[in-house]
């Protein structure tokens, strides 16, 4: 495969770009991220909506690793709403305790229980604006939910999917609402929430925070950010992280060997909190309002269930149609 040309000077290449041309390619380059990230997915383990909603709560300031090894055994226990809210709270910080923050998080899973019985009949309800009423839920939470538990197209704006949306020059914007907006204008309904994973993916794997793999990155051409890291093959390489660094080598147009073994093995994270969707920083102790905003892409761990259909006529609704 033949590396892409990507100039030396690549933000004056999209200085003049207009509107139509930058909606054009975005979707160019979300194609390219699903090539390149086909194994991109929901990291946290479940098999109902309730399950995703814990999950993504336990998953603030800590991998979805550890939260995998600590679910099996909180789902055997908790099956619905009513054992949540009805839950022996020393019973449940002891379970929690390797997740860290868990007191906190016992809060929000008793409260997030009691919400559910008093305002949605014990059921996690399939609305953006009715989750983010929820203890310990947020926008970015409710988008994950939607998408992956209830196949609603959702997209959610973690840090990665801030800092690469800036890079790749689709928005100038920091706030998260602005941005999914304005993602949502760029990139078809039905993608949205498999773009969400991909670009996740891209940024923990590839376009880091700090050094980004520019040299092999299958975005190269069509980025107005390369460069920002090393555009060599040879330092770009030992960049790439995860189970599948050679594969994305060789996307690239690099060659796989370049790529250290140690790579391979690497577990990607995300700045300092672990999961794959950025959590709000959360306090300890009891009667703390913990609200995260984590979510699903964690490390090594993967998905044990398809999407629950939202069905028909259901009123499901995300993104632009919830409105602000």
């Amino acid at each position: 495969m033949t590396r892409p040309r990507a100039a030396k000077l690549a933000p004056q290449r999209f200085a003049g770009e207009t509107d139509l041309g930058r909606k054009r390619r975005a979707r160019k380059m979300a194609r390219v991220l699903a090539e390149t990230h086909p194994d991109a997915h929901c990291e946290l383990d479940f098999t109902n909506p309730l399950e995703l909603a814990v999950a993504t709560i336990l998953s603030a300031q800590t991998t979805d690793v550890r939260v995998n090894q600590v679910t099996p055994e909180l789902f055997r226990r908790y099956r619905s709403a009513a054992d949540y809210a009805g839950a022996d709270r020393a019973e449940m910080e002891a379970l929690l305790r390797p997740t860290g923050f868990f007191r906190a998080k016992t809060n929000s899973l008793i409260g997030l229980g009691q919400a559910l019985l008093d305002r949605h009949r014990g059921e996690v309800p399939r609305k953006l604006d009715q989750l983010v009423k929820l203890p310990g839920i947020g926008r970015k939470t409710a988008n994950v939910v939607l998408g992956n538990a209830f196949d609603v197209p959702g997209i959610t704006v973690d840090t990665h999917f801030k800092r690469l949306t800036n890079r790749f020059g689709w928005v100038d914007e920091q706030d998260e609402v602005k941005i999914e907006f304005a993602v949502a204008e760029m990139i078809e309904k039905r993608d949205w929430t498999m773009l969400s994973h991909r670009v996740i993916f891209h940024g923990r794997r590839v376009c880091h925070a700090r050094t980004p793999a520019c040299g092999a990155c299958t975005l190269a051409a069509m980025c107005p950010s390369y460069g920002t890291g090393p555009t060599e093959a040879a330092p770009a390489a030992k960049l790439l992280k995860g189970p599948r660094a050679r594969d994305l080598a060789i996307a690239a147009g690099v060659d796989p060997d370049l790529v250290p073994a140690s790579a391979l093995a690497a577990e990607p994270v995300s700045g300092g909190a672990g999961s794959g969707f950025d959590p709000e920083p959360v306090s300890d102790g009891a009667g703390s309002g913990f609200d995260p905003e984590p979510v699903s892409g964690g490390a090594a761990s993967g998905r044990v269930s398809a999407p629950v259909s939202g069905g028909a006529g259901s009123g499901l609704a995300s993104g632009l149609s919830e409105g602000l």
